[in-house]
């Protein structure tokens, strides 16, 4: 591994020499020289002495006169409020945020834990740690104490920042008294909590630890930017603790700012200037990379939503933001789009909004099946492009490249590797495996910039879960196969492929074919313990608004779909509609814990559900049908 350790400390301590020699290796795609030449000037940034993400973000675009232009754009139907907020005044909430961080002892070393809702004072709080080369942990309000303890166990933060509450459609979430339960669960303790009240009627009982945030801000100085080395951890996030005990991901600075630069400009293909939206949440590495980070780098707007995409106030909210914000490019889960599309089937809702200012419309965060895609590109005709990445590669491994690639998508796929990852696919022995054969989806090493650094306190696990596994190889956990066009198709992790009587099937695959039927809005399929099979698929479907159709005869056509597309062998023979689908609040759906509750196995409701409520529906569901 100490081949590995000497390729990444190259990448990050001339980012500029490594891109290059990276993007000169990619076999599908030969870049024109003038790109190489510009990828090796993005760390120009920082040439100068200046290697600092908040100063990148802010300080370097108001120095260049654009600081009166809008950085973020506060949009919250739940609260109905809306904020412009402009460079300028984006460097007076971070640098006194900042300086009252300073005040109480916070410095370069040290980390802090940023648990809130998706709020503008969330995004200060990042950048104002970024400000004091202090390494921040932003924890997911859908954590439940434990799992906030959790975190707080792992990343010992001096100081943790937090809001009173955040509001839901129909709910208020407590998010001071959950990091209250938090710290007396953990054995760590931070020093203070610093409090952002907000008046929505929470009620939150006063600590010792805490800090007013507003009177900190009024009462601090402007602080100056802390220079920061290239390799210097930014922020530590931890993936879902959903399957087990979660890790925390290390980002470095210098080529994280690089990678981030270049998807803005060559990915998303948005202009400086521009308005951007992720419509995703801080808390996960979405909200990193293009809600915070990757927009402010490239000088654009950024849409900071406090909604969702049903029912703030109907399924016209995604229409409305971008119309009335002029997005030119959208990032959003496929979940997002099947809410929409269940709600409103004929995007009725969306003839009263202007949205042809949007250029692309990016899907990622979990598979994107054929007809969600198909029915988003038909009603805004606009190309929607899947693409694949994960936390811990920090922007795109797979995507069409849509400033220097014509947007040629495939329906299934998530287009081919950007410049930088050579991704394979390989069988248990890291052999290459023919076109359109399923196998391990690998990454040669070595990763280019931006990628995870390792395991916060953990590099044993680094090692263990992504580079010994394959040998040569990071691995990604995801199952898929590429075609004879070298374009990627992923199926799914790879312990959601099921096996029947000794056949490996994807029930991802499955998944594709059950959402084409007309009725189906969204589905789950996964294994469950057969006596004789090892395991056969169930599947579980959420119909369309108004569908009439008996739920038998919506059985049987699936079945019938399913040995017509992929054959007998699929051996699916049980179809329930349910109401809804178990997810976390990202929009993921828990496979996992619907194939345990069929089993019979004990299982955990992990903090990140969506609505608890929804187990009982399902166990009721799984009683009727004597599964």
């Amino acid at each position: 591994m100490e081949v590995y350790h000497d390729f990444y400390k190259r990448s990050i301590e001339n980012p500029a020499d490594f891109w290059k020699a990276q993007t000169q290796k990619i076999a599908w795609k030969k870049f024109p020289e003038t790109i190489l030449s510009h990828h090796n000037n993005y760390p120009q940034w920082f040439a100068d002495g200046k290697l600092n993400m908040s100063y990148l973000c802010i300080d370097k675009h108001i120095e260049e006169g654009y600081g009166e232009e809008i950085a973020v754009i506060y949009d919250s139907p739940v609260t109905n409020r809306k904020r412009n907020i402009t460079f300028n005044e984006l460097y007076s909430e971070v640098a006194r945020l900042a300086g009252g961080l300073k005040k109480l002892g916070v410095q370069k070393g040290d980390t802090v834990l940023i648990y809130m809702p998706m709020i503008p004072q969330a995004v200060f709080s990042m950048l104002a740690c970024a400000r004091l080369g202090v390494t921040h942990t932003v924890v997911f309000g859908g954590f439940a104490p434990n799992e906030l303890a959790v975190r707080i166990n792992d990343c010992k933060p001096k100081v943790i920042l937090t809001a009173s509450s955040g509001v839901e459609v129909d709910r208020i979430l407590p998010y001071k008294p959950f990091v209250d339960q938090a710290i007396e669960i953990a054995e760590h303790k931070p020093e203070h909590v610093i409090l952002f009240k907000r008046l929505l009627g929470a009620i939150v009982p006063d600590k010792e630890y805490d800090i007013d945030y507003k009177s900190l801000v009024a009462a601090s100085s402007e602080a100056e930017p802390v220079i920061v080395e290239a390799n210097h951890p930014l922020y530590v996030l931890h993936t879902s603790g959903t399957t087990g005990k979660p890790k925390g991901i290390v980002r470095d600075t210098g080529g994280y700012a690089t990678a981030l630069k270049f998807s803005m400009e060559y990915i998303y293909n948005v202009k400086p200037g521009e308005v951007f939206w992720a419509a995703s949440d801080v808390g996960w590495v979405v909200g990193h990379s293009f809600i915070v980070y990757g927009p402010l780098l490239n000088r654009n707007t950024s849409v900071l939503f406090e909604g969702k995409p049903i029912k703030t106030p109907d399924a016209s909210a995604f229409w409305r933001i971008i119309s009335e914000h002029n997005v030119k490019s959208v990032f959003a889960a496929p979940t997002a789009i099947r809410a929409i599309r269940k709600e409103d089937p004929e995007a009725k809702l969306m003839s009263g909004y202007d949205v042809s200012c949007l250029n692309y419309f990016f899907l990622a965060g979990e598979r994107s099946d054929t007809a969600t895609v198909a029915w988003l590109n038909q009603k805004i005709n606009r190309p929607v492009i899947d693409h694949w990445w994960q936390t811990e590669s920090g922007w795109p491994m797979a995507s069409i490249m849509t400033k220097v690639d014509d947007a040629n998508i495939k329906y299934g796929s998530v287009a081919k590797p950007v410049c930088g990852f050579n991704i394979q696919i390989v069988d248990e022995e890291g052999n290459q495996l023919p076109d359109n054969k399923e196998g391990f989806v690998v990454v040669k090493l070595p990763l280019p910039p931006g990628t995870l650094m390792g395991i916060w306190n953990n590099e044993e696990r680094f090692f263990s879960g992504y580079l010994e596994q394959i040998d040569g190889f990071y691995f990604t956990g995801d199952g898929g196969f590429k075609d004879a066009d070298a374009y990627i198709y992923i199926t799914g992790r790879v312990d959601d492929v099921i096996n029947v009587a000794g056949h490996r099937l994807s029930t991802a695959e499955m998944e594709e074919v059950i959402s084409s039927h007309n009725t189906v809005t969204e589905c789950a399929v996964f294994g469950i313990h057969d006596e004789i099979k090892g395991q056969t698929p169930l599947a579980l479907i959420v119909t369309k608004a108004g569908n009439d159709i008996a739920e038998s005869v919506i059985e049987q056509e699936i079945i019938t779909k399913i040995r017509s597309s992929i054959g007998a062998i699929a051996t699916l023979k049980r179809v329930i509609v349910v109401d809804r689908l178990p997810k976390t609040r990202s929009g993921k759906i828990l496979r996992k814990l619907l194939r345990d509750m069929a089993d019979k196995k004990k299982y955990t409701i992990p903090s990140t559900i969506d609505d608890p409520e929804i187990i009982s529906e399902i166990l009721h569901v799984y009683k009727q049908h004597k599964i």
